[in-house]
């Protein structure tokens, strides 16, 4: 049932994608806003108790609806919860419309309307951005995006709380920025806790992100850049993910001061990286050709997840 339920989630994903700005997206920020105005009193405790009750609030419905179904036999129903549930926590349409309009403004070489499509994706200052930062950024949102929005969800979704796992992920994720980046909520206690909880929720899946880009890319240089270069990220699941996914496509990723100011040769998968007393990330500038890479990257990723997935599943059926 697991892996129908993701596959089927994910063709009507294609045919269908959900939007953004839906309602179900927005009963869940509006909620957020009302239990962060409930609980803000300034203290961490305050956070971690609206944490909870939010989660609670989500996930508690989503199991009990799951539980029921399966327990009075309901199976088609139970599956039918399962693919609805998947549906609306996976994003990988979400943003996407952006990344191929990025990579079509790129290649026609307009550059204004590249730039204007990247601040409204990423909200970032564009102004004055060249082709090649431009690119850099679109990669790093896009990589970043897939594994929250995919493997994150199906990470969490095929743990014994299924439908709930996923909620509790894309859930939690969100929470993670909506009460730490917002100007009026940074460097506040309120927040702290949440930040901190999903840290380990994620600290798995974030790490099997990086081993799948790995396996369906240059591996040995994505393993010498994650073991080399994820350290210097801030943040720590940004820097595994985001040195893992660039060594894997061969393009360097990152700003100078999370990068080394030199590049090794184009064939860095040849240098003797042991004996190599340059400190560099593998890999060259990123170009427009770095955004199919990426497209190339996130979709066998997917697919060696799903044969995984199938593996899994036939393993159990045959028991």
């Amino acid at each position: 049932m697991t892996f129908f339920s993701i596959l089927c989630a994910l063709l009507i994903e294609q045919l269908k994608p959900l939007r953004a700005d839906n309602q179900v997206y927005g009963g869940v920020k509006s909620l957020a806003v009302r239990i962060e105005t409930w609980f803000n009193a300034g203290e961490q405790k305050n956070g971690r108790m609206g944490w909870i009750l939010m989660m609670s609030a989500l996930m508690l419905p989503t199991w009990l609806v799951y539980w029921f179904f399966m327990h009075y036999n309901l199976v088609f129903l139970a599956f039918a919860w399962n693919v609805l549930i998947v549906y609306l926590t996976l994003g990988f349409r979400h943003y996407s419309h952006y990344f191929t309009s990025i990579q079509f403004a790129l290649n026609s070489g307009d550059e204004p309307r590249a730039r204007t499509l990247l601040a409204e994706w990423t909200r970032l200052d564009t102004v004055g951005m060249d082709s090649t930062e431009i690119t850099r950024i679109a990669v790093e949102k896009a990589l970043i995006t897939t594994h929250r929005n995919v493997f994150g969800v199906f990470f969490w979704f095929l743990m014994p709380l299924g439908p709930a796992g996923a909620v509790m992920y894309r859930v939690s994720e969100y929470l993670s920025r909506a009460w730490n980046e917002p100007d009026h909520m940074r460097n506040e206690a309120f927040g702290q806790f949440a930040a901190k909880a999903f840290y380990w929720i994620d600290w798995v899946p974030v790490r099997l992100t990086a081993v799948a880009f790995a396996v369906v890319g240059n591996f040995e240089d994505a393993v010498y850049a994650w073991r080399n270069f994820a350290n210097r990220w801030t943040d720590e699941a940004r820097g595994i993910i985001l040195s893992a996914g660039g060594g894997a496509m061969g393009v360097r990723l990152g700003t100078p001061n999370e990068n080394a100011p030199q590049l090794l040769p184009a064939d860095a998968a040849t240098v003797d990286l042991s004996e190599s007393d340059v400190d560099v990330m593998p890999g060259e500038e990123p170009n427009v050709r770095a955004l199919q890479s990426t497209v190339g990257l996130v979709w066998r990723a997917l697919i060696l997840w799903m044969i995984l997935l199938l593996l899994t599943s036939s393993v159990a059926w045959l028991r």
